[in-house]
């Protein structure tokens, strides 16, 4: 994301952006992962991150994920 933004080393500020995310299901802060693909952190409770991102690969179409994108 911090690319995205044209700042890519600016990695730290946008987990700190998302860590304050009011309207996290919204802004799909859960998202966000480590360069190593670590997962990281989300709110109170880490395993409502992996909930949610398998919650969304069991049910995305197949043109929503990974069709030309590194997300």
């Amino acid at each position: 994301m911090a690319e995205l933004a044209g700042f890519p080393r600016a990695a730290r500020a946008v987990g700190n952006a998302m860590a304050g995310n009011p309207i996290p299901i919204i802004i799909p802060c859960h998202r966000v992962v480590y360069s190593d693909g670590r997962l990281g952190h989300y709110g109170n409770d880490d395993s409502w991150k992996r909930r949610l991102l398998a919650h969304e690969k069991r049910h995305a179409a197949p043109t929503q994920v990974g069709e030309g994108r590194d997300d």
